[in-house]
């Protein structure tokens, strides 16, 4: 297999991780905070923080550097609006998805709080809730149009 095959290959995975990732981690918080249970929710955050630290954070670091020698392979000058564009909307979720792992964890412990207290979740919860759902938006959003600038590559001319 040639060297730009295999970058092809890990970067797709890469891509794939970050979307899946996301979308599961997404489904699991939304469905747990259905129930208002504190101690699903305390367990199911917990495995959303884990799997945001194995996966989501590898497949972030390892994006941006099989992306670059993917374009050095291929001969892609990383000035090319579609990889310009492509570059903002990685920096733009990663700009949502920072906040977010705090709020994972926070809503983790709160939640576990509330387990040990034997007491609901308190206002906090909610709203910190509120806005780790709202961030989700634009972040996904953003990785699909990244999805679609790489499959189609669209000569954006930029300034």
């Amino acid at each position: 297999m040639e060297v730009e095959s295999i970058l092809r290959l890990l970067h797709v995975i890469g891509a794939t991780v970050l979307l899946g990732t996301g979308a599961g981690i997404a489904f699991f918080m939304v469905i747990a905070r259905r129930t208002e249970d504190p101690k699903l929710i305390a367990h199911t955050a917990n495995t959303v923080v884990l799997a945001d630290t194995i996966f989501t954070a590898t497949a972030v670091v390892l994006q941006p550097v099989t992306g670059y020698l993917m374009a050095r392979t291929t001969g892609w000058s990383l000035t090319d609006g579609w990889i310009v564009l492509s570059l903002i909307l990685y920096v733009m979720t990663g700009l949502f998805w920072l906040p977010v792992v705090w709020i994972q964890i926070r809503l983790r412990d709160i939640a576990r709080t509330a387990q040990a207290n034997a007491s609901p979740l308190p206002p906090e919860w909610f709203r910190l809730y509120r806005i780790w759902f709202a961030c989700g938006f634009p972040a996904f959003f953003a990785v699909i149009g990244i999805f679609w600038l790489m499959l189609t590559k669209p000569d954006i001319r930029l300034v």
